[in-house]
C-alpha cells in the first residue's frame, strides 16, 4: 500500500538533516505533487546543512594555517562597555576535527542558539575556560588592563595549555605564548567564535543572577549596558556594588 502524502511529509519532518538524502531517495520516483513539494522542502534543508558545513570549514582557515601547533586556543572577551558587572574572557581549544556547526560571533546568534552551543563547546572542546575580572578591579586598573587580566586568567585555567593563541584583535601583554591577533576574529576564526560564545553565555548568566539581587536596574535585559532604563535607575537608586564607578560618574 502506497504511503500517504501526509505520512511522507511527517517522515521527512522527523528525519535529521544528515539523514535526509537516504530518506528522500525512497520517494524520488513518486510523481504526486504533494510528495514532490515535500521533497523540495527537504532538499532545501539539506542544502542549508551543506552550506553551513562549508561556512564552518572556511571558519577554520586560521586553524589549518597553524595546524603544526597541537593546541590552538581562541581568545575573546565580552563586557568591556557596560556600566555594571564584570568583564569576562573566554579561552577555548577545539579539537582538530571540530564538527560543531553554527559557531559565529556571539553577537550574531540568538540567546537560544548561544546556550545550545555553549553546552556543545563545553562537551567537545579539548579545554575551555573563562577569566572574570570584577568591577572594583576594573576601576582600579582600567578596562583595557582588566580585559588583558581576564584573558590571562582564562589561559591559565586551560589544561592542556595552548601553544598558540588566536586573539580577537589584541595582543595580550605578559603571555609567553605565540599570539596571532585577528581583527574581527570572532567572525573569522572558529576558535575565537567559540571563545566569544563561551564568554558571552557565562557573563549573561552572571547578569541574570545580579538581576535577582538588584531588580531595579534591568540587568536581565540590558546585561549592565547603559540603557535609558538603566541610567534612570542609577539616578533614582544610586549605584550597586557591581557598578563600575569609573564608568558612571556622569550619572551619580
Amino acid at each position: 500500500m502506497m504511503e500517504s502524502i501526509s505520512d511522507i511529509k511527517n517522515r521527512l519532518a522527523e528525519t535529521n538533516d544528515e539523514s535526509l538524502p537516504l530518506v528522500m531517495s525512497l520517494y524520488a520516483g513518486d510523481e504526486r505533487a504533494g510528495v514532490k513539494k515535500a521533497l523540495e522542502g527537504a532538499q532545501k534543508r539539506y542544502d542549508k546543512l551543506l552550506a553551513e558545513k562549508q561556512r564552518i570549514y572556511d571558519l577554520g582557515a586560521y586553524e589549518r594555517q597553524y595546524s603544526d601547533h597541537m593546541f590552538i586556543c581562541g581568545i575573546d572577551e565580552v563586557g568591556r562597555g557596560p556600566f555594571a558587572g564584570p568583564v569576562v574572557a573566554g579561552a577555548v581549544i577545539l579539537p582538530k576535527d571540530c564538527d560543531i556547526l553554527y559557531i559565529n560571533d556571539s553577537k550574531k546568534l540568538s540567546e537560544k542558539v548561544r546556550e545550545k552551543l555553549y553546552e556543545e563547546i563545553k562537551e567537545k572542546a579539548v579545554s575551555a575556560a573563562v577569566g572574570i575580572v570584577e568591577p572594583a578591579r576594573i576601576d582600579e586598573i582600567n578596562i583595557l588592563q582588566a580585559t588583558y587580566e581576564a584573558m590571562r586568567i582564562a589561559i591559565s585555567k586551560l589544561d592542556p595549555g595552548p601553544d598558540l593563541l588566536l586573539n580577537d584583535a589584541v595582543t595580550i601583554p605578559g603571555v609567553d605564548i605565540m599570539q596571532v591577533p585577528i581583527i574581527k576574529g570572532d567572525a573569522k576564526s572558529i576558535s575565537i567564535g567559540a571563545a566569544s560564545i563561551f564568554a558571552k553565555v557565562t557573563r549573561d548568566r552572571l547578569m541574570l543572577e545580579y538581576d535577582k539581587q538588584y531588580p531595579e536596574y534591568g540587568f536581565a535585559k540590558n546585561v549592565g549596558y547603559g540603557t535609558a532604563e538603566h541610567i534612570a535607575a542609577l539616578k533614582k537608586y544610586g549605584p550597586t556594588p557591581i557598578h563600575r564607578r569609573s564608568f558612571i560618574h556622569d550619572y551619580v
